[in-house]
């Protein structure tokens, strides 16, 4: 079987290349960055103030120095997990509390009230406080910057200054310890707990990240507020946890200090401002998602741009082969019955055929095809016994069939030849 000979529209394999190469190469320079912004940025997709990351606001730099010292450094995402391994021989971080609902809060502050081991809060907010630790209240927080240990706290002393700010706390409770203070408030606080347990404030996690921790006395500090005990439960609230929307047992709404429960507090309000309560689809879209699709959109724009400015005016050329007029004709008659356009081929073969009339019967250009001018010169030369309507013939309907249709050409053929003839 001989295959199709390629014609000179045919575009060559150099025309090819130079048509795609322009395209290809965007292509291979964006999954090149793609391959290179992913090795550069790769954490194993872990997040900030994870143990396990690498990024700049990971935190595994701490924890692997926890483990250098002998501290088991236990991750963990779900409270259920965190209170079951929680005991007097614990250090539990919980590094974003703002994320807990009240239940939540209510179940954690129970724990802290009766494990008797240390809990370390990192930046928890004036509404997280409420259910965490009533008793303290909060300032406006400052930028994160050193500052010196400004108290007594063995802890503080031997780590000198630190990187701290974000918010600041106060309290009247006894026992406490308020260090690195800033504008009259502290920005670490510890707290005595029940069942000689502790809980230690953090105004703000950046003393923990992988880029800060080498940085004055933050690892000191870090090490000493997380190693404590043998055993550190890194707990890192989570959309996922299903415990976010159980109420809290019936023993527990009463704290460990007598404070009532919160059922029906003043700031029960606030529960469909928590993000670990209630939020939006868009809430919960990573940020740098919504940043890729607006690059892509910009980007799809650009290209748009692009192509309609290559695209450029049209410009006629030259066929390479001459086509007779009657098999241009014949085909655009093909193309009308497979689509069965029989009222746009009626309506080419009238307009034809009063554009040759018009000049026969001296009726001026602009009055080709007005049935008023056009129709009372075409009866004028007509003999009367010939029985057509010439305005049935010119401006009538769309013939209902192809038989119709083929008449019509007929009879506007006699029409015209009647016409010349006259």
């Amino acid at each position: 079987m001989k295959t199709a000979a390629a014609t000179s529209l045919s575009p060559t394999g150099a025309q090819v290349w130079a048509r795609a190469r322009g395209a290809l190469a965007v292509v291979a320079l964006l999954v090149a960055a793609g391959i290179t912004m992913a090795a550069l940025r790769s954490d194993g997709g872990f997040g900030r103030l994870d143990p396990r990351s690498t990024a700049p606001a990971g935190s595994r730099a701490a924890a692997e120095l926890l483990k250098d010292q002998g501290v088991s450094v236990h991750p963990v995402t779900t409270l259920g997990d965190a209170l079951a391994a929680a005991g007097s021989g614990t250090t539990l971080l919980v590094t974003d509390p703002g994320l807990l609902s009240h239940a939540q809060q209510d179940a954690l502050h129970h724990a802290m009230s009766t494990t008797g081991g240390r809990t370390v809060l990192l930046a928890p907010d004036r509404d997280t406080l409420l259910g965490l630790a009533p008793e303290v209240a909060t300032e406006p927080p400052v930028p994160v910057r050193p500052l010196d240990p400004g108290c007594s706290l063995p802890t503080a002393d031997r780590a000198g200054d630190a990187e701290l700010g974000g918010h600041r706390y106060t309290t009247g409770a006894r026992g406490a310890d308020l260090c690195y203070p800033s504008g009259g408030a502290a920005t670490l606080l510890r707290l005595d707990a029940g069942a000689g347990g502790e809980t230690v404030l953090l105004g703000a996690p950046d003393l923990l990240y992988n880029d800060r921790l080498d940085e004055h006395g933050n690892a000191s500090l870090a090490l000493q507020l997380l190693g404590a005990h043998p055993e550190l439960i890194w707990y890192m609230p989570s959309f996922g946890d299903t415990s976010a929307g159980t109420t809290p047992a019936p023993d527990d709404s009463v704290d460990g200090d007598g404070a009532a429960d919160r059922e029906d507090g003043p700031d029960d309000d606030r529960a469909g401002d928590r993000p670990g309560e209630e939020s939006s689809f868009l809430d919960l879209v990573p940020g740098g998602w919504v940043w890729g699709t607006v690059q892509l959109g910009v980007a799809a724009l650009l290209a748009a741009v692009w192509r309609a400015r290559r695209l450029g005016p049209l410009v006629t050329e030259r066929l390479p082969v001459s086509v007779p007029a009657s098999e241009t004709a014949e085909g655009r008659a093909r193309l009308y019955r497979q689509v069965d356009a029989r009222e746009r081929a009626s309506a080419s073969l009238r307009s034809a055929a009063r554009a040759r009339l018009a000049p026969l019967l001296g009726v001026a250009s602009a009055d080709t095809h007005t049935p008023d001018v056009l129709v009372p010169a075409v009866a004028a030369r007509l003999s009367r016994d010939a029985g057509r309507d010439p305005h049935a013939l010119l401006f009538g309907p769309a013939p209902a069939d192809d038989a119709a249709l083929i008449r019509l050409a007929d009879q506007l053929d006699a029409l015209e030849r009647e016409v010349r003839t006259s």
